[in-house]
């Protein structure tokens, strides 16, 4: 049995939704959480073993609920493209790039989706040592019946069902699913938790009464939707940095994939409608989500990293901010990126800092008032109690 070690931080959120706690301890036993207490209270034994982080934040590990490990967010389409033909050893050193990318930015869990190649089931050998994630897999997406004429993927952790166009892709309208497809899946689905990507009135409608256990994007779904989901309990994942990210784009004349309008805007080429499209899009997903807010909706963040601009990693605390921007405390979208998500997919050594709980957290240098921006610079990470031996606060420094 080891000693207890004891962890000082001049501010603290659990991610539970409590309000921030100020000069906190945190004692810290086999890499458990045995006792949270103010420092005022530190046990002054003269062996004791001090982390003192009086000058920092720490938060709960971040949970990204919407990520594709082995897809390029390019915005060169032919860089995306390559990467979508690759073999299999190429697509590998990709995953482990885009593990990496997560790790040093706080994003310790992940629910995978778009595994085509069963990627995830080598996940833990292209993992850096030191630098390993929960990572939660749905296998290959469910966008068409063919897709998912052969039932539930082997081997997956959740199934994720696109049940509404993608705003990065298509299907031809012959093979989406319909509602009887969609029943049938869920009906086959036994314990995994069923994630439908689905947006408007309509299609949200249908998901719900299929009995889905999450509803990814949402966009148009009307306020009717958002009581039905509080009612039933299921998570919204809305994505909120997709409709963002398309505005910034078609407002540069970026490289935009609109699935709304059904149109690709290449680079260089601004599309005065484009934006404005999107303009009513983002403003309308921010009021849902504040309707999401007052209605009790459990919501996660999901940042659809892997997507065209959207990185894996840093896009976490942009989707964050979108959150704050919608009316959500820094505590409530703390436990949003974190413990919500951790519940959802089953990741037992995330979540909220209780005690009783693996002492896994971020150390952000600075005050609550700078927070989320500081989470992008991360004093340290701590994984079971000890710090990670593979973050670098400044890689170039230390190299």
């Amino acid at each position: 049995m080891g000693r207890t070690q004891f962890i000082v931080a001049g501010s603290f959120i659990d991610g539970s939704g409590a309000d921030v706690r100020r000069n906190v301890f945190l004692a810290v036993k086999d890499s458990i959480i045995t006792a949270i207490g103010p420092a005022a209270d530190l046990p002054r034994n003269d062996g004791a073993v001090i982390d003192d982080f009086s000058h920092c934040t720490i938060v709960p590990a971040l949970v990204d609920c919407s990520v594709s490990l082995s897809r390029s967010p390019s915005v060169d389409r032919r860089v995306r493209l390559s990467m979508e033909e690759a073999g299999f050893e190429k697509k590998s050193a990709l995953v482990a790039q885009h593990i990496s990318y997560c790790h040093s930015h706080g994003v310790l869990g992940v629910a995978d989706s778009d595994d085509s190649i069963a990627l995830g089931e080598h996940l833990q050998e292209v993992m850096p040592q030191g630098s390993i994630i929960t990572i939660r897999t749905s296998g290959q997406l469910c966008r068409s019946r063919q897709d998912c004429a052969a039932g539930k993927p082997a081997g997956s952790d959740f199934l994720k069902i696109v049940y509404s166009d993608n705003l990065d892709d298509e299907v031809a309208p012959d093979s989406r699913l319909t509602q009887e497809d969609l029943w049938s899946i869920l009906q086959q689905r036994g314990e995994k938790k069923a994630v439908v990507a689905a947006n408007g009135n309509h299609r949200v409608k249908e998901a719900l009464e299929a009995g889905c256990d999450a509803i990814e994007q949402g966009y148009a779904m009307g306020e009717d939707n958002l009581r039905k989901m509080a009612e039933k309990d299921v998570l919204w994942i809305p994505g909120v940095l997709m409709a963002k990210n398309a505005l910034d784009g078609a407002g540069s004349g970026g490289d935009v994939t609109c699935r709304f309008s059904m149109r690709y805007v290449a680079p260089g080429k601004a599309d005065p409608g484009a934006e404005t499209f999107w303009k009513k899009m983002l403003a309308e997903q921010l009021t849902q989500l504040r309707s999401a807010r007052k209605l009790g909706v459990k919501t996660a963040v999901g940042t659809g990293a892997g997507s065209v601009g959207i990185l894996h990693g840093e896009s976490m605390v942009e989707e964050m901010r979108l959150f704050i921007k919608a009316g959500y405390s820094l505590e409530e979208t703390i436990r949003c990126a974190s413990d919500n998500g951790a519940g959802f997919f089953g990741m037992e050594n995330l979540g909220a800092l209780t005690v009783g709980r693996k002492a896994t957290f971020l150390v952000a240098r600075g005050t609550v008032q700078q927070l989320p921006r500081k989470l992008s610079y991360l004093e340290g990470i701590y994984v079971d109690g000890a710090p990670s031996n593979t973050y670098r606060k400044d890689p170039f420094m230390t190299a």
